[in-house]
């Protein structure tokens, strides 16, 4: 590829070039795992990896730095792999198509992976300049942090012997997050049944709208493609006469979906009918979303009489109920942290399947008890349908440590090196700072990052200056901690 070879720092664009080339989304992290164990071979570097294929590799202090306390470089392995309805991209087999703008580096119709790729390319280069000052290192790759913190909660953390950790997975420059929301993934399953129909088919889709990360954006209140879908349909359904034989919408339940399609079938004489009223709902969305999804749509495309098979009225009620009724989006704000969203959930995934509905939700809270409350409230909802509930990958969430060693150093290098202090704060997104944080005793962890923007979307960028700056922060930061 080498597309990045002017970049600079080039080792680390270096390796992240090498990392795009791997596919790596959640679930798919052996090959980016198994290269990681590749670079500390071929460095004579310590090293191992688990079954989840999280990855440590140690590399010992510089002369000077050997009664230091061990500090923990730390990233996640997989990436959120979003792309444009029209981009041909197979995850699971190719690379990313690396372009670079000005001061932007961005993939070519997906997303880029610079969460959390740039920590892991960071942490390598690190590993790599044997000229540098720092502690004893062990830097850590965990995987499928984007679908639950699965790596980091499957990881024995009794090898590790480090008491402070800088997690490089936050977006903006300057900020210090020193605390983040608890999560968990919830699945409701709605058992369905179809039927023999015949009629006119069309597809039917809500798209066009920016989506986005569903706990750093949630509060940006970007039109949801699924619950926008649900609406649309739950509105048809009290109209007219129509039967559902598709619906699909999502990629990610921790992205934002921004377009979701429904297969129907209609009448011939309900056909004016369903025009009239998509042609409706375009323009209520379009006026409602004009300020933070100004490209949302209504589209449709008849598809011809056909026969098939559509579920039967009873699956379809339930269904377009369970879609009306669930809660989404922001639930409550922070009262102690102005701006801060303290609980949230984000209806991720939607698929209808041949026995099954699955509508899947990143629920997320800084209250735990709120978090437990909400998973209550969609298993309520989906049980008294007939139906079952299921919660994977919960993590805790991480809580402000008053008294912080590697916080006050990391503040006094910033205001050296910036002439102006960072912000400090917590985040509603989850960070694996919690699962660390728990299985470690005493931990002292920040987490910081460059600037990158749209993350889990196409659009995502990352700031070439940025990634310079942050590097170079780091660097100094390691030679502070004696």
């Amino acid at each position: 590829m080498n597309k990045l070879a002017n970049l600079e720092p080039k080792q680390v664009f270096h390796y992240f070039e090498d990392l795009c080339a791997i596919p790596h989304g959640s679930g798919n992290t052996k090959g980016v795992s198994d290269y990681c164990m590749q670079f500390a071979k071929d460095h004579n570097l310590t090293a191992w990896q688990d079954e989840a294929w999280n990855v440590v590799i140690v590399k010992e202090a510089s002369e000077g730095y050997e009664d230091a306390p061990t500090v923990i470089l730390q990233g996640h392995l997989d990436m959120v792999c979003e792309k444009e309805a029209d981009n041909p991209i197979d995850f699971e087999k190719d690379g990313l198509e690396l372009k670079v703008e000005g001061d932007l580096l961005s993939a070519d119709g997906t997303t880029l992976g610079g969460d959390d790729g740039i920590a892991v390319a960071m942490a390598l280069a690190v590993l790599d300049d044997d000229t540098l000052k720092h502690p004893r290192l062990e830097c850590v790759f965990t995987t499928d942090e984007e679908t639950g913190l699965l790596g980091a909660n499957a990881m024995d953390m009794s090898r590790l012997s480090g008491k402070r950790l800088i997690n490089i997975d936050s977006e903006l420059e300057g900020i210090f997050t020193v605390s983040c929301a608890g999560g968990m993934r919830s699945r409701c399953i709605l058992p369905v049944a179809y039927e023999d129909t015949e009629g006119i088919y069309y597809k039917v889709a809500v798209e066009g709208l920016l989506g986005g990360h569903s706990g750093v954006e949630i509060h940006k209140e970007h039109g949801n493609s699924n619950i926008l879908m649900g609406r649309l349909l739950c509105a048809l359904f009290e109209e007219m006469d129509f039967r559902l034989e598709a619906l699909e919408g999502g990629l990610m339940d921790n992205a934002i979906p921004r377009r979701t399609e429904a297969g129907i079938c209609v009448s011939q004489a309900e056909e004016e009918r369903l025009k009239e009223a998509l042609a409706k709902w375009d323009a209520v969305y379009k006026k409602e979303y004009a300020s933070n999804d100004p490209g949302v749509a209504v589209t449709y495309k008849a598809e011809g009489r056909k026969k098939g098979k559509a579920l039967t009225r009873g699956s379809a009620s339930k269904l377009l109920y369970l879609l009306h009724m669930v809660p989404n989006g922001v639930i409550r704000n922070s009262m102690e942290i102005p701006g801060l969203v303290q609980t949230s959930l984000n209806l991720g995934t939607l698929k209808l399947m041949e026995e099954e509905a699955h509508v899947v939700f990143s629920v997320r809270s800084s209250v735990e008890t709120e978090k437990e409350e909400l998973g209550s409230r969609l298993c309520h909802c989906v049980e008294f349908l007939g139906g079952s509930y299921e919660e994977t990958g919960s993590y805790p969430g991480w809580e402000y440590k008053k008294d912080s060693v590697l916080r006050d150093t990391m503040v006094q290098v910033f205001e050296k090196l910036y002439g102006k202090e960072p912000k400090v704060e917590a985040i509603h997104a989850g960070l694996e700072c919690g699962i660390f944080s728990g299985k470690i005793e005493g931990l002292d962890c920040v987490s910081i990052g460059p600037d990158m923007y749209d993350i889990h979307t196409p659009k995502e960028r990352i700031s070439i200056s940025s990634v310079k700056r942050v590097y170079e922060f780091v660097l100094e930061v390691l030679k502070e901690l004696r």
